[in-house]
């Protein structure tokens, strides 16, 4: 008599090259504005320094901090992703306009705010198919 072990089927899928890419640019994105949400968060000298120079009061920096580390948790957590994307993308906006009045250069935060959704569109199937791009 033959005995066989059979493994447990896995439930989820293989990762294709496309979801790759998509959790790789989130990945990158998600570490930076923790990084970025963490240091306005503890005010951290160098960032309450720059944020000041942009023209935010000092005592709005940590508060800042905190929306943009709440926003970049919700990204991260699938289910809530697309709510975070949004939030994201509420307050690159409002950077786009601080750098815009500050005359900064505005180009780091529209490319991150593109660089948000471009990896949650890759990495989310619904997304994909509720915003399709056709050849056509």
């Amino acid at each position: 008599m033959e005995t066989s072990i059979s493994q447990p089927a896995l439930t989820k899928k293989p990762l294709n090259k496309v979801h790759l890419a998509g959790k790789i640019i989130s990945g990158l994105c998600i570490v930076f504005l923790l990084l970025d949400a963490l240091m306005k968060a503890i005010k951290d000298p160098r960032s309450m320094e720059g944020s000041v120079q942009l023209g935010w009061p000092a005592e709005f920096v940590q508060a800042i901090g905190i929306v943009l580390l709440v926003s970049t948790v919700l990204y991260l957590i699938p289910r809530t992703a697309v709510l975070g994307a949004i939030l994201l993308t509420g307050y690159l906006g409002g950077a786009i306009a601080i750098m815009v009045r500050a005359g900064q250069p505005l180009y780091f935060a529209l490319v991150f705010g593109i660089l948000v959704w471009a990896g949650l569109y890759l990495r989310d199937e619904k997304l994909r198919s509720l915003i399709p791009f056709r050849k056509d």
